[in-house]
């Protein structure tokens, strides 16, 4: 029997421990560019066909935290907010900076669900402060979750989104410019629930880091 060590309220989702297991192979972080306000990366989890994930979380079994690394912090702009729920992508033609906000998610990218029909995320007991003045999101008792029932938690090409972070200062290498971990609660392909707890992740081989300097060159020259 799973022991239940904490329950997002406001749609039931449960955050249970789990029996030990791979579910999540790992946390992906994509180098978007540079348009001006930082090192734009989003991180995805990485995931099996037909698998989703409904829970970003932390606890007292498995902390959570993203942050930058020193000398660095996350830009947020003044329109936008902590989760994709405050991004509307409507008011990127007035305000172009919007799109390159600091802010969590669960698969949608922005208010309007895009890439699916709409965006349910919901999140209960994470103190945004910090994270909306450029430091660190911090949590032993919080979450950013979906329920089972909401399509933007299933995988798309193996991957479930998370977040995009902005990064003042960045490097273009999304793996050292943030540090940290989260821990993560889905379904498989059978819908059994698994747990991973404070993963984190770890600098790319010399051959991918060339790629990512390479993805930044093309973000900066777009810019120009």
């Amino acid at each position: 029997m799973m022991k239940i060590i904490g329950i997002m309220g406001a749609a039931g989702t449960l955050i249970a421990t789990a029996a030990a297991s791979a579910d999540v192979s790992g946390i992906e972080i994509d180098l978007v560019g540079d348009m001006g306000y930082g090192s734009t990366y989003r991180m995805y989890a990485v995931v099996g066909d037909g698998e989703r994930i409904d829970a970003v979380f932390g606890n007292s079994v498995g902390p959570m935290s993203i942050g930058t690394a020193d000398g660095m912090s996350f830009y947020q702009n003044s329109l936008g907010g902590p989760t994709s729920t405050s991004i509307n992508s409507g008011f990127f033609p007035l305000a172009p900076s919007l799109e390159w906000d600091s802010y969590v998610t669960i698969g949608a990218l922005y208010a309007n669900g895009s890439p699916f029909a709409e965006n349910k995320l919901l999140d209960i007991g994470i103190d945004w402060a910090s994270f909306e003045g450029g430091g660190s999101i911090d949590s032993d008792n919080g979450s950013w979750f979906v329920t089972p029932a909401d399509a933007q938690g299933g995988e798309q090409g193996g991957r479930v989104l998370i977040g995009q972070f902005t990064v003042v200062g960045g490097s273009g290498n999304g793996y050292a410019d943030l540090v940290g971990a989260v821990s993560l609660q889905g379904k498989d392909a059978d819908g059994v629930t698994f747990q991973n707890l404070s993963m984190g992740w770890e600098i790319p081989a010399p051959g991918a880091l060339a790629l990512l300097g390479v993805a930044g060159l093309a973000g900066r020259r777009r810019r120009r």
